[in-house]
């Protein structure tokens, strides 16, 4: 399975080049067996590889800088063509990514976490790339045109925001052969207006709560981009507390909306960098914004988390793109239909 994984990985999603620099970086969390795999696979196929261990942050993005040899891992990321974070507490969004991102112009960057091996496996075999491509350039055409998202589910989740044709409308379908913020594929991602987020999101996860896999609902109440309230029982309170310790407002701002759609994650398993990209799905995040995403300044937060909403309705404008979790727009429907019948 591994040799599965990152043949696809580096051979068709990275194209490597001989002699290229790929760092590979980790903390006491992040699967061993899984980064030396890559690395041997770099190295055979010609690539420099490294893997850079560092220690376990105290909490993702900034939250964890004062754990982290900031300045020669900067400097060393600043230089790198390939960037795989594999970090379980990770550098996304931190001063050291937002440098190395900002520098490094030729940097193609993908984080995949702590990720499982049987989770890689789904989200990055079995399909093909370039009919996952059309599918979602479809979608990111849609949403440009589009000035008002309204997302639905039986769960009790009605929520709506505006566009901001100044913020970033992007896609990941695994081709991660030009310098690139790279996240694993199957979505596409909108950034909402500041301040245009109301209504409800009832969560199947969150990361930081136990409320997947349970029977306790845990939901946010958004008004005007940013968590009123919380809403819930042990977990809620919990939830509130985490909000609360980092004393940080913008921690309570809605960051990015993403609209799964990888073929071969059809239900929740718990793994978060799998889940966010749930077919029919969306993931919400919160939190740190970077300039690449929301320019010219961003939105600086001391960190980042996300939930998910496993089946969703979705609107463009008041148009219906996905039904209950089921692609369902005219337009759609054929790019849906040749990737989930000509898998690779």
């Amino acid at each position: 399975m591994l040799d599965r994984i990152t043949k696809v990985l580096i051979e068709d999603m990275f194209q490597l080049s001989v002699g290229e620099t790929v760092a590979i970086t980790v903390d006491d969390g992040s699967p061993m067996d899984i980064a030396k795999a890559i690395f041997m696979k770099v190295k055979n196929c010609g690539g420099l590889p490294m893997i850079i261990h560092i220690p376990i942050g105290r909490g993702d993005s900034e939250a964890g800088m004062a754990d982290w040899p900031a300045t020669p891992l900067t400097a060393a990321l600043s230089d790198v063509d390939v960037w795989i974070e594999m970090n379980s507490v990770v550098l996304l969004y931190s001063n050291i990514w937002e440098t190395a991102m900002r520098e490094n112009k030729k940097l193609r960057y993908l984080i995949i976490g702590s990720s499982t091996t049987k989770s890689l496996d789904r989200i990055l075999c079995g399909y093909n790339i370039k009919n996952l491509g059309k599918l979602l350039r479809s979608v990111m055409q849609m949403a440009t045109q589009t000035k008002s998202v309204r997302i639905t589910s039986k769960n009790g989740t009605d929520v709506r925001y505006l566009t901001d044709p100044a913020h970033a409308l992007d896609i990941d379908d695994g081709d991660y052969s030009k310098p690139i913020f790279g996240t694993a594929p199957g979505y596409v991602n909108i950034v909402p207006k500041v301040g245009s987020m109301h209504g409800r999101i009832v969560f199947d996860q969150l990361q930081f709560s136990n409320i997947f896999d349970n029977n306790e609902q845990l939901e946010f109440i958004m008004n005007a981009g940013k968590i009123e309230e919380v809403k819930g029982a042990v977990e809620a309170e919990k939830f509130r507390k985490f909000l609360e310790s980092f004393d940080d407002p913008n921690m309570y701002k809605i960051s990015h909306n993403m609209i799964g759609l990888n073929p071969n994650v059809s239900s929740l398993v718990g793994e978060i960098v799998e889940d966010e990209r749930i077919w029919g799905g969306v993931d919400f995040g919160f939190g740190h914004t970077s300039p690449i995403d929301m320019p010219p300044h961003g939105q600086v937060a001391k960190s980042h988390f996300d939930g998910i909403v496993a089946c969703t309705t979705i609107y463009f404008d008041e148009v219906k793109i996905v039904e209950d979790g089921v692609v369902c727009h005219p337009e759609l429907i054929p790019f849906a239909e040749a990737l989930h019948t000509q898998k690779a």
